[in-house]
């Protein structure tokens, strides 16, 4: 299984990449990956913004958007954005997989080496160049299943193969 890297490993390598690719190193930047580095849960930009206005007041939605925007581009973090819901974002830039509850939306990590291994139809690269992959799963959490239940006990997962 990969070890996650530290908070304050991301930001040593974040540092580092910005001196590398000459783009200053500001105090939003920080502050926002420090918040999102900080974080387990997938949060949206409003979440991070929340977070980020403890330590930073003054600080505008729009810059936070701006500096997530950066963060992306500059591969420091992952945007993951599924059909039908806000886009959220992740500091833990290896691959791996999500699980979404479709109840609360919470996002979890999934790290599984045979997902890892998924070979790419041939078919699709005619048709598009795929660059990388993940694999999301949805469902309920632990805290949402039994709720889900009890409003639909006849409810039951479809399996396709």
């Amino acid at each position: 299984m990969k070890q996650r890297s530290t908070v304050e490993d991301k930001m040593k390598d974040f540092e580092k990449l910005c001196r590398e690719q000459g783009v200053p190193l500001t105090v939003q930047r920080r502050a926002v990956l420090e918040v999102l580095a900080g974080r387990l849960d997938h949060p949206t930009a409003d979440q991070i913004y929340a977070d980020v206005t403890h330590h930073l007041p003054d600080l505008s939605r729009t810059t936070v958007y701006r500096v997530l925007d950066t963060l992306v581009d500059m591969g420091v973090i992952h945007k993951a954005q599924h059909l039908g819901s806000a886009a959220r974002y992740d500091p833990n830039t290896e691959r791996h997989h999500h699980l979404t509850c479709i109840h609360c939306h919470k996002v979890v990590d999934l790290e599984d080496e045979a997902l890892d291994r998924i070979k790419v139809p041939k078919e699709s690269s005619k048709q598009f160049e795929i660059t990388d992959y993940s694999v999301h799963f949805r469902g309920y959490c632990s805290d949402c299943a039994p709720k889900a239940h009890k409003k639909r006990p006849d409810e039951r997962i479809s399996r396709r193969c």
